[in-house]
């Protein structure tokens, strides 16, 4: 089957899931809680090289011309995450280097704290000083981040909840829609494959501990006099309210774009200017 734009960026979500998921995805810059989180419910990825995977998007969406270039600049961020992770500056600097000429321009991951100790050399704010936005996306960029620490603390939320429950039922875990709106650069397109892929994981993390919780209920349920049927429904009906609250508040969270909002490409703020979003 040929190559198409749309099947290497679900390549690059299923790299970036695995990613999440693998036994150091802590230190890469914004993950720590996240992929903890991910691991203890999920286990780590089996048999998925991840740079490699990143590689093969590179040659592959090269092939496919100037369109494709975002997904060039979305693997290469992939790989210098993974670079940095195992603490290979000089290789991270070279893949986001590579990412930046191809589109990435997340001015806001690099604000990150594990990023910090890099604002100070200068082949980091030589790269930064390449990066164009619009006030927009920017916006999105921020909004995004944000979004991400949210999800993160409503999963864990919900999985300290669900320890004791007596129901059968499975939670959901709602997520705020991601935007739609036509981005004015196209690196705000790695960074939405990103929220895509933090959605994903967590989803299935809490997804994957609520059945094994509900199976082991049915179990005890099915074979026990003392199964306290009242409780079930309570826990059941407790759940279904406080999802429901998550629903309302994951749509109320739905990125809106400011009326008048700059979309004129220029420079990103200045590097140590932003705050990352907590």
């Amino acid at each position: 089957m040929a190559d198409t734009i749309n099947s290497l960026a679900s390549r690059v979500h299923e790299l970036l899931v695995a990613n999440l998921t693998s036994p150091a995805a802590s230190a890469i810059p914004g993950q720590g809680a996240l992929s903890t989180l991910a691991r203890a419910l999920m286990g780590a990825p089996q048999g998925v090289d991840v740079a490699t995977g990143f590689h093969d998007v590179i040659a592959r969406a090269t092939a496919l011309g100037p369109d494709a270039a975002w997904l060039v600049g979305a693997a290469h961020s992939g790989l210098a995450a993974l670079a940095f992770r195992h603490s290979q500056i000089d290789r991270a600097l070279l893949h986001l280097d590579a990412a930046v000429t191809t589109g990435f321009n997340d001015c806001v991951a690099l604000h990150a704290a594990p990023l910090r100790p890099l604002h100070d050399d200068p082949r980091f704010r030589a790269i930064y000083q390449r990066i164009r936005i619009t006030m927009a996306d920017l916006d999105e960029l921020v909004w995004i981040h944000r979004e991400i620490h949210i999800m993160s603390r409503d999963a864990a939320r919900a999985s300290t909840e669900n320890i004791g429950r007596h129901d059968t039922g499975i939670s959901l875990l709602p997520m705020a829609p991601i935007p739609t709106r036509v981005p004015n650069t196209p690196g705000i397109l790695i960074t939405r494959i990103d929220l895509a892929a933090t959605q994903t994981v967590l989803q299935r993390a809490i997804r994957k501990a609520d059945i094994s919780r509900a199976a082991g209920n049915a179990s005890v349920s099915a074979v026990s006099y003392n199964w306290d049927d009242a409780r079930a429904r309570r826990d059941a009906w407790r759940t279904d309210d406080l999802e429901s609250q998550r629903r309302q508040a994951s749509a109320a969270r739905a990125f809106v774009e400011r009326p008048g909002v700059s979309t004129l490409v220029i420079p990103c703020p200045p590097l140590g200017s932003l705050i990352y979003p907590s």
